[in-house]
């Protein structure tokens, strides 16, 4: 036999998709919910529990459960820029410049980035957004002789677009990805409080003849965006 809370469950899961409960909208309390389902509210908090660990639903402190939005995806396959990825989605994308400085190459930015310790990056430090909720907050790393004939539109608003326009081809990626929490500064600009889960991304990205040209370190809000594989 079905558990009570897994009935439940699947009954909450197919009215939303059939659009009795939007997108957005908040769900009666646990106390109605459980009457209307005749069922304990352990039990009904155990379908709604579960429907939230799945992004189905979510909960906001001192104001409710609420049907979540759908999160951006992103396919892990080849390489694409944020833009690309949130209009995909038919999301309008939008980002923060928060600093945007020339620096000696670190250690680190040295190795992934093929350069010397003499060569300089460009570091961007960015909140990227789609239809203005903030999604991610990220640090590029671009190696300064790489784009000393772009100015800083073309650098922070439209990257790749500038790339390829100007005869780049860009080729693969290569990703890794963590779980983590967010600190009190990173929070503080995703509009989460500190310690939600983030989903953490290191990424390097190359050009077709093999030369990478961009190393970002981002932080995703885990329950605005996932990521997803595609196999041949």
């Amino acid at each position: 036999m079905i558990p009570a809370y897994i009935q439940i469950h699947d009954q909450i899961k197919k009215e939303i998709d059939e659009g009795k409960w939007q997108i957005g909208q908040r769900l009666p309390s646990e106390r109605d919910l459980s009457d209307d389902f005749g069922v304990s509210r352990m039990t009904l908090r155990q379908a709604v529990t579960l429907l939230v660990e799945e992004g189905i639903l979510e909960r906001r402190v001192g104001s409710g459960t609420y049907v979540a939005g759908r999160r951006v995806q992103e396919k892990m396959r080849g390489t694409t820029s944020f833009t690309e990825i949130v209009n995909a989605q038919g999301k309008t994308p939008s980002s923060k410049l928060i600093s945007y400085q020339r620096k000696l190459a670190s250690e680190t930015e040295c190795q992934q980035l093929q350069l010397t310790s003499k060569d300089y990056v460009i570091s961007m430090e960015r909140v990227r957004y789609a239809d203005q909720v903030p999604l991610v907050y990220e640090v590029a790393s671009i190696p300064e002789k790489l784009i000393c004939d772009f100015n800083r539109t073309e650098i922070t608003e439209h990257f790749f677009k500038t790339l390829t326009a100007n005869g780049y081809q860009i080729g693969k990626s290569q990703q890794t990805i963590y779980a983590k929490t967010a600190n009190e500064r990173v929070a503080d600009y995703l509009d989460v409080t500190k310690g939600h889960a983030i989903l953490a991304l290191t990424q390097v990205s190359y050009f077709t003849d093999g030369r990478p040209f961009e190393y970002v370190r981002s932080q995703y809000v885990g329950d605005r965006f996932e990521f997803y594989l595609e196999n041949n």
